[in-house]
């Protein structure tokens, strides 16, 4: 255990040199470089992962700097050449795999079935399923989080219940309001939740829906189970359709 010791001896000290050689040998794919992936980037990298994937077809907004902090100073720059720059700098032991382009029902399984996790941190419902179905269909774990305001959710699905046995379309939401704390908290969240699928420590929150609310502090975790007309979790789903992610994302075509 000489590489690196000293750069992760504090979390050593939690889940042990064992924990670490696992984090070292994990491969971990994180899907947008925005407000919860810059966070999730940020504290999978400085952990110690082994490989790093970033999907983003976006280039940095000066809006974006508001909570996509590992971008500063990279206006204008694709959001995984940036992400690329700011874990090189953090941490050159970490190897990055740049996706410069958007997830799509035609190239996320080719993508999905080469990492041992998926952090979804997308902004839209689309890519959300998408993930979802892909992830289930490769048999990956699969770590959601969403924010809104000063509210956010996380869980984490690892065969099921899955996002879509709690929601089996997507619900109709307007508007991209965010605070930059709440995506930081909410991404750090995500990583936490990684870092216990890599290493087997702690409890994670499988069918467990974590709610917060920044704005009065309160914290709700709510339970849920598997739903059995979810197409899914049944087995019904086998492959990847593009159709099942128009509109309201619901299951048209198994």
């Amino acid at each position: 255990m000489n590489k690196g010791f000293n750069r992760y001896c504090r979390q050593i000290m939690v889940f042990g040199g064992g924990g670490q050689k696992k984090l070292f040998n994990a491969k971990a794919l994180v899907v947008g470089a925005g407000g919860l992936g810059s966070a999730a980037i940020q504290y999978l990298a400085a952990a110690g992962i082994g490989k790093l994937g970033i999907a983003d077809g976006d280039v940095v907004e000066e809006h974006n700097l508001q909570r996509q902090t590992i971008h500063a100073g990279n206006v204008g720059m694709n959001k995984t050449e940036s992400a690329k720059l700011f874990v090189e700098k953090l941490n050159p032991e970490v190897d990055v795999k740049t996706y410069p382009f958007n997830i799509t029902p035609e190239n996320v399984l080719e993508i999905v079935k080469n990492y041992d996790v998926v952090v979804s941190c997308p902004d839209n419902f689309k890519v959300r399923y998408l993930l979802n179905d892909a992830c289930r269909i490769a048999k990956k774990p699969f770590i959601h989080a969403a924010i809104y305001g000063f509210e956010g959710e996380a869980f984490t699905v690892i065969d099921t219940p899955c996002y879509r046995c709690l929601f089996p379309e997507a619900p109709e939401i307007s508007g991209l309001a965010v605070i930059g704390s709440t995506a930081g908290l909410f991404g750090c969240i995500q990583a936490s939740e990684a870092i216990k699928v890599i290493t087997g420590y702690g409890n994670l929150l499988e069918g467990k829906l974590l709610r917060i609310d920044l704005s009065t502090m309160e914290f709700f975790e709510i339970k849920f189970k598997t739903n059995p007309s979810c197409p899914v979790c049944s087995g019904e789903l086998k492959e990847i359709h593009a159709e099942n992610y128009e509109g309201s994302c619901k299951v048209v075509r198994l």
